[in-house]
């Protein structure tokens, strides 16, 4: 399964934003962004005006960086997006909200993606009662995932820890390490800025 296993704080430093890859480290004085702002790079630190193409470009960049998918997924996103009926950037955000990996990130399962990713790749969650370690899987409204009862003492810590993060108003969380799908993701539960016009507009060209 591809993923990028590069560099997480140059990811950051080149959009020009914390992407919280890293979690708790990015919310302390180890960050990496906080002493290095400039772009990666020898010119990195050299001021550039970008084109349109070129704020485009960017948008797509961190909302896929931000979400943890290559390209050829966040473009099947797209497509898929686009040819449902609504706002295809609000569709787009709303598909990537559904996977299964930023569910549990949103639970507080996860201080970052990457976390979550990993802890649905080691198979610790069911999906309505089944097996669910596929990161890309897709919620529907009355859908549950779940915890797997495990002896795990960190996946235990996690669970007793879910409450300290506040959940989106789609998902009702159990304390007991459960969450149900109740209502669709809205532009308006997202906590990150991204102008998804820029996105649709790179892709419709």
């Amino acid at each position: 399964m591809a993923r990028y296993t590069g560099p997480s704080c140059k990811l950051c430093r080149r959009e020009g934003t914390k992407l919280y890859l890293k979690g708790e480290r990015c919310l302390s004085d180890k960050c990496a962004f906080n002493r290095r702002t400039a772009a990666p790079g020898q010119h990195g630190a050299a001021k550039k005006k970008l084109a349109e193409y070129g704020m485009q470009l960017r948008e797509k960049q961190k909302a896929k960086r931000y979400y943890g998918v290559l390209e050829k997924q966040f473009r099947s996103y797209y497509e898929k997006a686009d040819n449902q009926e609504g706002i295809a950037g609000e569709n787009l955000l709303r598909l990537l909200e559904r996977r299964l990996d930023n569910v549990v990130y949103r639970m507080g399962l996860a201080s970052s993606h990457k976390e979550a990713r990993q802890l649905v790749l080691h198979g610790h969650f069911t999906l309505n009662g089944k097996k669910a370690n596929i990161p890309s899987m897709l919620v529907r409204v009355g859908d549950v995932v779940a915890v797997k009862e495990t002896d795990s003492t960190k996946i235990k810590e996690l669970v007793e820890a879910m409450g300290e993060k506040i959940a989106p108003k789609w998902l009702e969380i159990d304390k007991n390490g459960s969450a149900k799908v109740i209502a669709m993701p809205e532009r308006d539960d997202i906590d990150f800025e991204f102008n998804e016009q820029l996105i649709i507009e790179l892709y419709s060209k």
